[in-house]
């Protein structure tokens, strides 16, 4: 499609638009996160099936992006850093070996499978991440966000999220060019961890002032739409700063979550999101090309990320042997990769380390991670009969929205 041919690419967002609503929407009436189905309408407008959509659009990829962008900048408007602090140990031990347990995993079995090097660590990477959104909705739709094991998921999830942007800077550098050492994976981790710090800092500082500056402007949704600039001016930031776009929209959530003007700010950033971040999904899912699915190679890789998807995430929550706690259920909450999962693997496949079938195989993983978790917490939670809890407004719930609750 070319890109200056306007009324086709008109055509081809509307057409995007209304089958991730359409299919997001079956998604959850059959008991999904809407992120599959959206995913789904991506590989089915795809160049292997409709032929609709071409990942290889320059506006199509930076729409997708934003959707990133604002994807992580609302992540982080719902991360409550004091929060995390009061589940303690428990959940940054199940943060710590559910990274680490299936990267280790992921580089052991892939070369085995013949994929290594750079290619296989970011595979690995990409099993590391775990979907705070999808994990939130669905606990909350079952009535156990409020007990300790949804406190300690949620916990461990966010601050997965964290160690997973980090990871994701790296493996950005390792394959912008950057030295496979343990210096140059220092100074990449030093830049991402300094720039958050560094954020939450200044912005603790300057933000305030600015805001009150702000609510001088008496148009509507003004602090709203300023919020969402500086999550774009932060993401300028890290990027000139050596770190991902990603880093910064996520610090800039940090920054102006404990600020009266959140609340303002989700509104704004669910309004936007609910175009952009639909795009970037269906960008990803019509990147997989389903004729590679017939290849045997591609289906071994896939079914070994899925199962150490699984066991890696699933054994991390008896990592905290200390506390009594459903355990099984705080493994299984872990294992839906989601969005963050997504972002490693179109990264892999934007730079070139991931070729089409090795892609798909990752995006295999994350479907199936995706598509287990949810009937099995429901199962792991039905002899409880709890009542669920009420969602909250906005916010994440509606940009990676999960199963709505039967009652």
């Amino acid at each position: 499609m070319p890109h200056h041919d306007l009324p086709t690419l008109l055509l081809v967002l509307a057409g995007i638009l209304a089958a991730t609503k359409l299919l997001g929407e079956a998604a959850r009436r059959i008991g999904q996160p809407a992120v599959l189905g959206e995913l789904l309408a991506g590989v089915l407008l795809g160049p292997s099936l409709l032929g609709v959509l071409d990942p290889a659009e320059p506006v199509i990829a930076g729409l997708g992006e934003l959707g990133v962008i604002v994807l992580l900048f609302e992540i982080g408007l719902h991360t409550d850093l004091a929060s995390i602090l009061r589940v303690g140990g428990a959940a940054m031990t199940v943060a710590m070996v559910g990274v680490a347990l299936p990267f280790g995993l992921g580089l052991l079995v892939l070369p085995l499978l013949g994929v290594t090097g750079l290619p296989a660590i970011v595979a690995s990477a990409a099993l590391t991440a775990t979907s705070v959104g999808i994990s939130a909705r669905v606990l909350g739709d079952l009535g156990w966000l409020e007990r300790a094991e949804g406190r300690i998921v949620l916990g461990a999830a966010v601050i997965d999220d964290v160690i997973g942007l980090i990871i994701l800077s790296v493996v950005s550098g390792l394959v912008g060019g950057a030295a496979l050492s343990f210096s140059g994976i220092s100074l990449t981790t030093a830049i991402a961890v300094g720039f958050i710090v560094a954020a939450i800092a200044l912005g603790r500082v300057v933000v305030p002032p600015l805001l009150r500056a702000a609510r001088a402007i008496e148009m509507p949704g003004a602090l709203g739409i300023l919020g969402l600039a500086f999550a774009f001016a932060l993401a300028a930031l890290a990027s000139v700063a050596g770190s991902a776009t990603i880093i910064g929209a996520f610090a800039a959530g940090l920054v102006l979550y404990a600020t009266p003007a959140r609340h303002d700010m989700e509104r704004a950033t669910t309004a936007v999101g609910g175009v952009f971040v639909p795009i970037f999904f269906a960008h990803v899912g019509a990147a997989m090309d389903v004729r590679s699915l017939g290849q045997s190679q591609v289906l071994i890789v896939g079914g070994a990320l899925v199962a150490v998807g699984i066991v890696g995430k699933f054994a991390a929550g008896f990592a905290p042997w200390w506390i009594r706690a459903r355990k099984t259920l705080i493994g299984a909450a872990m294992v839906p990769r989601g969005e963050v999962g997504l972002i490693f693997a179109q990264m892999g496949l934007a730079s070139g380390v991931l070729d089409a079938g090795l892609f798909s195989a990752v995006l295999l993983m994350v479907m199936a991670t995706t598509f287990v978790a949810p009937p099995w917490l429901a199962a792991l939670t039905r002899r409880d009969r709890l009542s669920p809890v009420p969602d909250r407004e906005g916010g994440i719930d509606d940009l990676v929205a999960g199963p709505k609750s039967k009652g």
